[in-house]
């Protein structure tokens, strides 16, 4: 292990030390408190690798991605929150990230999030895959190291000005809106065995499928409001549905959720509008979405009145107590395929891009794992308003379960943080089969694990 992952490594256990949780106050309003919004972009050049580098890289741009979050002061040392218009943060690129985030607002890794917001014409950074293939020389890139940097050097500076022009932060407002006629369950073609025939993706033109049930989902999008008196300074909105409308043309965008997104900016200059997806790993559009280019811009208007649903029905309130609460896990990783079947696969030219690149990702996240560098779970709380941190494309019955352990408190889930896992299905799934399975890089186990951190967190007062 080099220094800088030692040192990473380091900083990210002390998160395992801290109180499950830091009440700034309670009893009354809490004063002082101050809240940063920042914005950058983050959009790739021409020739940057898309969703792994086995879809067609960036030739152009239909709008940009963004990094958009901000920093809580005043509640113990500053809390920072960031999401991302890339497929994934993975390892040590997401340790990267919000060591950067910290550094600049003057806190701690463990006192810092990042969640993607997962479209797929974007970046799936993981610098540790991206050794493996630069190593071998003859394939395409998954995350460009230089832009990486520039990517944090750019997010710190943003951050550090931001802390500069904090505003006052007195109240939080939450509300949630129906969204119609988007998300679906993908996992929804059984055989009478309990096995997945077939699935609907982010988009789906099998009439047959299309015409079968939502299955489980949530339908409700979820907004925090973070005021200074009646003036919004900072909306985040949580919903969990794949993004992608249509994706592989080379065409960085936003998507859907996006576009939603910046609609709702236009129209409120002064208060910076933030997308979570939330988990969606067995969720996506294709019930309702054929691929199309006009579906784009129809689903990003279901979101956009799903938001606005959610607005009219904020409550508002004044803050009487903030807490920060961490847990962290690492979950075993798959004994099969073995390492060496791994490595092998990445050096075969024989294979297409996707059966060498996708290898490499799980040779990572097994390295990560033999490493020690656990993934950290976070929550942000404000009275009765719960803000859930989860990794990478958590199934939304963990979204739902978090829900239930909240004794009916308000819960907006975030998924899509660090994405080394890949899928992280429910245990009841690697029964059934189908794609999610066979992409996810952890053990069963992971259902107990993950549960267990969102129960510890839920429960922490």
């Amino acid at each position: 292990m080099n220094h800088l992952s030692r040192r990473l490594l380091l900083q990210a256990a002390g998160s395992a030390m801290l109180p499950a949780g830091l009440a700034a106050a309670s009893g009354g309003q809490v004063a002082g408190l101050k809240i940063a919004p920042f914005r950058i972009d983050v959009t790739p050049p021409n020739g940057h690798g898309c969703c792994g580098g086995w879809i067609k890289p960036i030739e152009g741009v239909d709008d940009a991605q963004e990094a958009a979050g901000f920093v809580l002061l005043g509640a113990g040392d500053p809390i920072v929150v960031c999401a991302v218009d890339w497929t994934g943060i993975l390892n040590t690129a997401h340790l990267r990230w919000r060591s950067a985030m910290a550094d600049a607002a003057g806190t701690t890794p463990d006192r810092a999030a990042v969640q993607c917001v997962h479209q797929h014409n974007a970046p799936f950074a993981c610098l540790d895959t991206q050794k493996l293939i630069t190593e071998q020389g003859d394939l395409p890139n998954t995350m460009i190291p230089e832009f990486f940097e520039q990517c944090l050097e750019r997010l710190s500076d943003a951050i550090r000005n931001a802390v500069l022009r904090a505003v006052p932060l007195t109240h939080i407002a939450h509300g949630s809106g129906e969204v119609l006629q988007v998300a679906s369950n993908r996992r929804i073609n059984l055989s009478p065995d309990g096995r997945i025939v077939s699935m609907r993706g982010s988009s789906c033109r099998d009439e047959n499928l299309r015409a079968m049930t939502e299955g489980l989902i949530d339908p409700q999008l979820r907004t925090v409001a973070f005021c200074n008196g009646d003036q919004k300074i900072v909306c985040c909105h949580y919903y969990a549905v794949h993004p992608m409308s249509y994706y592989g043309d080379g065409r960085a965008s936003s998507d859907f959720t996006g576009l939603a997104r910046r609609k709702r900016q236009q129209e409120t200059p002064d208060c910076l509008q933030i997308y979570f997806t939330g988990a969606a790993g067995n969720i996506a559009a294709g019930k309702y979405n054929d691929g199309s280019r006009e579906m784009r811009a129809i689903l990003a208007d279901r979101v956009y009145e799903g938001i606005l649903r959610a607005d009219a029905n904020l409550q508002h309130a004044e803050i009487d107590a903030v807490s920060w609460s961490t847990a962290d896990l690492l979950p075993e990783a798959r004994m099969s395929p073995s390492d060496e079947e791994l490595a092998a696969a990445i050096s075969n030219r024989s294979l297409r891009v996707v059966g060498r690149n996708r290898p490499a990702f799980e040779l990572a996240w097994k390295r990560r794992v033999e490493s020690g560098l656990p993934i950290t779970l976070s929550r942000l709380k404000i009275n009765d308003v719960n803000m859930l941190h989860l990794p990478a494309e958590s199934f939304i019955e963990y979204q739902l379960r978090a829900a239930s352990m909240a004794d009916n408190q308000f819960v907006a889930v975030a998924a899509y943080g660090d994405g080394g896992p890949w899928y992280i299905p429910v245990r009841e799934a690697w029964s059934q089969g189908g794609y999610e399975v066979s992409v996810a890089f952890c053990a069963e186990a992971v259902d107990d694990e993950l549960t267990a951190g969102i129960r510890k967190l839920m429960t922490s007062g």
